[in-house]
C-alpha cells in the first residue's frame, strides 16, 4: 500500500504544521524509542488539530489521560513549537507551572533533552539550565519552568502557559494557577494548556474545568478526556484501553497488568490504581472500604417488615445530613436520610452532590424550613418500631437530647427509649465498630443495594489511627460521611456471629 504524501508545507493548516514540526524536529527523549523521531499517535495529533484550527481560536486546551500515555512528551513538543517552531511569536514568554519545583523541572528538563539530541533543535536554542529556561534566537522567545512552591508567578506575561499534573491541585481554586492566568491578558490570543490525570474529586480545580465544559461547551475550549467508566471491573482490558489511548504503544499491558493485579490483591492500591491507571476521579488515599468490596455488597436490600433489626443514627446539628441506617439480621442495609427542604439547591451546589434530585427519586426525605426539624425523624422511628423488631439503635450522643422531646411525644415508652443506646466516636467505641462493620464487607455479608448517599458516604469516609485504635476521620473530611457513621454503628451494636478477618489495613 503506497504512503500518503504529506501536504505541501504552504498548504499545511495551523495544526498539521505543529504536527509536522513535532514530527521533523523533536526526537524521543526516553524510553525504548530514545533517540527516533517522535511520531504522533492519532489521539494526540486529533488533540492539537483541535486546538490550532479552531477557527473561533482556543484560548484553552485540556488534556486528561492515565499516566504514561506520552504526556510529558507532547507538552515538550508543544512547547519547542512555540519556543522556535511554526508557533513562535516575536519577543513572546512561555511558561509552564507546576505545583512542585522537581514537578516543574520535569518539562525543562525533557525539553532540554530534545534541544540536546537534535543537531536542529540546538541550533534555534539556547538553554540556560541555572534558571530553567531556553530562549528561541530567530524570534527571541523566552520560556520558564515555575513552581507553586518558587513563587515567581507574577510580573510575567506568557502568550503560552502549561500547567503540568493540574490534578494535584486540591480545591476549586489556587493562587498559582490564577497568577498564571491572569498574567495572560496582555496578549489577544494567549493559549493555556494542561495534561494531567484527573483530580480525585468533583470539587478540585481539573474537576471544575472539565464539569464546566461538559455541561456548558465554550466553543473556544478544547477538553479530551480519556477515562474508563465508573462502574468498569479493574481487569476490564476496554477499560483499559479507553484511559490508555496509547495501550500498547508505548504503554506497556504488561505494566497495566501488573498494576491491576497489585490493586486486586491488595484493597488499600485500588484507588491510586482506579486514578492513575484508569484516570478516574478516586482519591488516591485509600478510603475505608475500596470500591470493588463495596460493590460486592451491593445486592438488593430486601425486605425489612418484621425482622430484626440494629440501627445507627447519626443527628446534624441545624442544616447538615441526618442520617440512620437500619441492618436486618440477614444483612439486609436500609439507610434514610434527612436535609432541611429550603436551600436544598443551594446545598447541592456547596457539596457537588445532586441532593435535589436523589430528593425526587425518593432517596433523600426533606423537612420544611431551613433547619432539620427532629419531629419528622421521631414520626420516622415511630413507624420503623411499629414495622420491625428495633432490638438497639445506637446514637451519637451529642445532639440525642433533642430528639428525645420529639420521641416521648411520637408515644416512644420507657422499654422503647431503653433501646436507643449512647455510642462514642472515639477510639475506644468506634474500633470494634469499624472491625464489625469490615468483617460483614469483606464477608460479603451486607446488602446496601447500591444506594446512591449511602454509597457518597462510603467513597468519602476515611480512618485514622491503626488496626488497634481507630475512628472516622472527621477532620480531614472532603465530603459527607453521615451515612457510614450510621452503619458502623449499627454494626457495632449488632452481637458478633461470625469469626474476625483481617481488615482493609492489614490487607495493606
Amino acid at each position: 500500500m503506497a504512503t500518503k504524501k504529506p501536504k505541501p508545507a504552504g498548504k499545511r493548516t495551523r495544526g498539521e504544521k505543529v504536527c509536522a514540526f513535532i514530527e521533523t524536529y523533536c526526537l524521543a527523549p526516553e524510553g525504548q524509542h530514545i533517540g527516533k523521531p517522535i511520531v504522533l499517535e492519532p489521539f494526540q495529533k486529533k488533540f492539537l488539530l483541535d486546538i490550532y484550527d479552531n477557527p473561533l481560536r482556543t484560548h484553552t486546551a485540556i488534556l486528561s489521560i492515565a499516566r504514561k500515555n506520552g504526556k510529558t512528551a507532547l507538552i515538550g513538543g508543544m512547547l519547542l513549537a512555540h519556543l522556535c517552531g511554526p508557533e513562535a511569536v516575536q519577543n513572546s514568554q512561555i511558561v509552564s507551572g507546576a505545583q512542585s519545583k522537581e514537578q516543574a523541572a520535569v518539562v525543562f528538563e525533557l525539553a532540554r533533552k530534545m534541544i540536546e539530541m537534535s543537531p536542529k533543535l540546538s541550533k534555534l536554542v539556547r538553554v540556560q539550565p541555572s534558571g530553567k529556561r531556553l530562549i528561541g534566537l530567530s524570534k527571541n522567545v523566552l520560556y520558564r519552568a515555575l513552581s507553586a512552591e518558587g513563587k515567581t508567578a507574577h510580573g510575567l506575561s506568557p502568550i503560552l502557559a502549561i500547567l503540568d499534573e493540574t490534578g494535584q491541585i486540591v480545591g476549586p481554586t489556587d493562587k498559582f494557577v490564577s497568577a498564571i492566568t491572569s498574567a495572560q491578558g496582555a496578549y489577544e490570543n494567549p493559549l493555556l494548556i494542561t495534561i494531567s490525570t484527573q483530580a480525585p474529586t468533583d470539587a478540585d480545580l481539573l474537576s471544575t474545568w472539565i464539569d464546566a465544559q461538559r455541561n456548558a461547551p465554550d466553543p473556544r475550549v478544547v477538553c479530551h478526556v480519556y477515562e474508563a467508566p465508573a462502574d468498569c471491573k479493574m481487569d476490564d482490558k476496554k477499560a483499559w484501553a479507553a484511559a490508555n489511548p496509547a495501550m500498547g504503544k508505548f504503554r506497556s499491558i504488561d505494566d497495566i497488568e501488573k498494576q491491576c493485579k497489585s490493586a486486586m490483591e491488595m484493597p488499600a492500591n485500588e484507588p491510586e490504581y482506579r486514578n492513575l491507571i484508569l484516570n478516574q476521579r478516586v482519591e488516591a488515599q485509600s478510603p475505608f472500604v475500596s470500591q470493588s468490596i463495596w460493590q460486592g455488597n451491593g445486592e438488593a436490600c430486601g425486605p425489612i417488615e418484621g425482622k430484626k433489626i440494629w440501627c445507627g443514627l447519626d443527628l446534624s446539628s441545624v442544616n447538615d445530613l441526618t442520617a440512620m441506617v437500619a441492618v436486618t439480621e440477614d444483612g439486609g442495609v436500609h439507610p434514610e436520610f434527612w436535609l432541611p427542604a429550603e436551600g436544598l439547591a443551594e446545598k447541592s451546589r456547596k457539596d457537588r452532590v445532586p441532593y435535589d434530585l436523589w430528593a425526587k427519586q425518593g432517596h433523600l426525605n426533606t423537612t420544611p424550613g431551613r433547619a432539620i426539624e427532629y419531629e419528622h425523624v421521631a414520626d420516622f422511628m415511630r413507624g420503623l418500631f411499629d414495622r420491625c423488631d428495633v432490638q438497639q439503635v445506637a446514637f451519637d450522643r451529642a445532639l440525642f437530647e433533642h430528639l428525645k422531646p420529639w420521641l416521648i411525644k411520637a408515644n416512644f415508652g420507657d422499654d422503647e427509649l431503653e433501646k436507643f443506646v449512647p455510642y462514642g466516636q472515639g477510639t475506644l467505641s468506634m474500633t470494634p465498630a469499624l472491625r464489625a462493620l469490615e468483617v460483614k464487607l469483606l464477608g460479603n455479608q451486607l446488602r446496601h443495594g447500591n444506594h446512591p448517599i449511602l454509597e457518597m458516604c462510603a467513597k468519602n469516609a476515611k480512618v485514622v489511627g491503626d488496626s488497634g485504635a481507630r475512628k472516622f476521620d472527621k477532620k480531614h473530611q472532603r465530603g459527607r460521611i453521615d451515612g457510614m457513621v450510621a452503619l458502623a454503628m449499627a454494626c457495632g451494636v449488632m452481637p458478633l456471629s461470625e469469626p474476625e478477618t483481617t481488615s482493609f489495613w492489614e490487607t495493606a
